[in-house]
């Protein structure tokens, strides 16, 4: 890791970061266009046709996106684990993003299908479904490797602003995959974004392919069982309770992490059946909250950098609760433009800070581990966060609308749990 620190620009321009941060372009994307807007349109327009369905498609939604964190949750701390054994993390990301094109491509092909039925299910939404759990499984396995290459990037010093120009990159890329898929799909059926957005994840990847190699001589292969990476997981949690902070705020990121990652998988079947959005439109509201987490990626680097990983973080905590609030109330439809452009600037500066808290947490050499612990409550949240949800609107849905507010309400509960645990966290005060 490097000592010195390079001004901005010429830190943002060096080819390793930029090349690093070009995939943070590329993978939102795949979040933006598939997780939070398309697949969810694609659900609601197939299942949704009246008020008591559309609530049923929440709920499909919610489930698919909780049956996704379960996989991810059961190897998430083995990622982790192989990251601290053979030093690579850009060889995973490249088998990952490969599979996640792959299965973008596929959900394209088998949403236009609807020649039988599985399960009594339409056998394209079944498949689709299927793929989708499947795509997000291993979007999500590639980002814990990916999260794990930022600390080779740059000083501690520096990597506030590395992470912050990543995940700003990262969002320009929502506004690039948004507008690919408005001009070249246009008003084609909505399943042709799936196929679009895995091939621009993967032609936006390709520089992190050739540039980010990794420099890890030749070791020694020792063989291991699989449930040997449990059991080093389970050394990792008990490492963890000798880190009060490290635990803490693990606990704390569970439950932020539950009510934005919600939120954002939850915003357009949210915004379009209660809030009163046509797609059309909802799809600028995205736009103005993706601007906002290019801006809240890009100033909370610099806000994190002068005042510190824990206020920072507790500021966002703030921000979210307070969307949550005005999305829940029956306001007018104005001030969602307001929720969703504070959404955009948590969603834009939470990976941003908390990326940058578990490497000032982390012992030296142990980060890969504690990335591991890291996706692991991310992804533990995942699963609590869309459950709760979707079976809020599963039981609640001959009330109509009333089932999503109290869902979403939910989500405000956890912010504030989140922010009692974090205000626990103590981080080491920087060397001068």
């Amino acid at each position: 890791m490097q000592e010195r620190n390079r001004k901005p620009i010429a830190l943002f321009l060096s080819m390793p970061i930029l090349a690093w941060a070009l995939y943070d372009f590329a993978n939102t994307i795949f979040s933006a266009n598939i997780v939070t807007l398309f697949f969810p349109q694609y659900i609601t327009e197939i299942v949704g046709t009246n008020a008591r369905l559309e609530q049923i498609s929440s709920t499909v939604i919610a489930y698919a996106n909780a049956t996704s964190a379960i996989l991810l949750i059961i190897f998430s701390p083995l990622f982790g684990v192989l990251m601290d054994r053979t030093k690579k993390r850009q060889k995973y990301v490249v088998i990952f993003t490969i599979l996640t094109v792959v299965a973008s491509i596929l959900m394209g092909f088998f949403g236009g299908i609807n020649s039988g039925t599985i399960f009594g299910i339409p056998n394209g939404l079944f498949l689709t479904i299927l793929f989708f759990v499947f795509a997000k499984f291993t979007y999500g396995s590639g980002n814990v490797f990916y999260d794990g290459m930022l600390s080779s990037l740059g000083s501690k010093k520096e990597v506030p602003l590395i992470s912050g120009f990543g995940v700003a990159l990262g969002y320009l890329g929502t506004l690039v995959g948004i507008f690919s898929v408005l001009i070249i799909v246009g008003d084609a059926p909505i399943h042709n974004a799936f196929w679009l957005s895995g091939i621009l994840f993967l032609l936006f990847s390709l520089p992190l392919f050739f540039v980010n190699k990794d420099r890890v001589k030749k070791q020694a292969k020792t063989k291991a069982s699989f449930l040997t990476g449990y059991k080093e997981i389970y050394q990792s949690f008990k490492e963890a309770k000798k880190h009060p902070s490290i635990f803490f705020f693990m606990i704390a990121y569970f439950f932020i992490n539950d009510a934005l990652a919600t939120a954002i998988a939850m915003m357009q079947p949210y915004a379009t059946t209660v809030v009163g959005f046509e797609s059309s439109a909802f799809l600028i509201v995205f736009m103005v909250a993706t601007l906002f987490s290019i801006i809240g990626a890009l100033v909370f680097g610099f806000i994190n950098q002068k005042y510190g990983s824990k206020p920072t973080f507790s500021i966002i905590g703030i921000i979210l609760a307070t969307a949550i609030l005005i999305a829940a109330l029956p306001l007018p439809m104005w001030t969602f433009w307001i929720a969703a452009s504070m959404f955009g600037i948590a969603m834009g500066s939470v990976w941003v800070v908390s990326r940058t808290v578990i490497i000032e947490l982390a012992p030296n050499g142990h980060e890969g581990q504690f990335f591991g612990l890291f996706a692991f409550s991310a992804k533990m949240s995942a699963i609590v966060g869309p459950f709760i949800y979707g079976s809020i609107t599963l039981v609640l849905s001959d009330f109509g609308t009333i089932a999503s507010r109290i869902a979403i309400t939910s989500l405000l509960l956890m912010v504030l749990v989140g922010l009692y645990f974090h205000s626990k966290v103590k981080l080491p005060t920087p060397k001068v």
